[in-house]
């Protein structure tokens, strides 16, 4: 039971990030940027697009706290890990600075 608990917690943490942060765009206020953030996602319009700020440090360290813990919990399950391991990938890869801007496959373009 602890078991899957920990993974579950690990993936809908890591994909409440993602949704939020790198696949919702525009701000959800006014404001002055003339139409600039609407095509920008939250991730890269935070701290106006400079990268390695505290506030992203600590939102790209978070998933991998909770990665080893449930890594460690699941005692390195081969199951349990890939997945933990496939889920903590599909929120890190978004938030390197390679990626700012980059659509895959033309997803979110618009």
């Amino acid at each position: 039971m602890v078991l899957c608990s920990v993974v579950v917690t690990l993936v809908l943490s890591v994909q409440v990030m993602y949704l939020f942060l790198h696949t919702v765009k525009g701000t959800p206020f006014e404001t002055p940027d003339q139409g600039k953030a609407r095509l920008l996602t939250h991730w890269e319009q935070m701290d106006y697009g400079v990268q390695f700020t505290s506030s992203r440090k600590f939102l790209t360290i978070s998933p991998i706290v909770l990665y080893i813990l449930a890594s460690f919990y699941t005692k390195y399950d081969a199951t349990h890990f890939l997945v933990n391991t496939g889920s903590l990938l599909s929120v890190l890869l978004p938030k390197l600075p390679q990626f700012h801007g980059v659509r895959i496959f033309g997803i979110n373009k618009y």
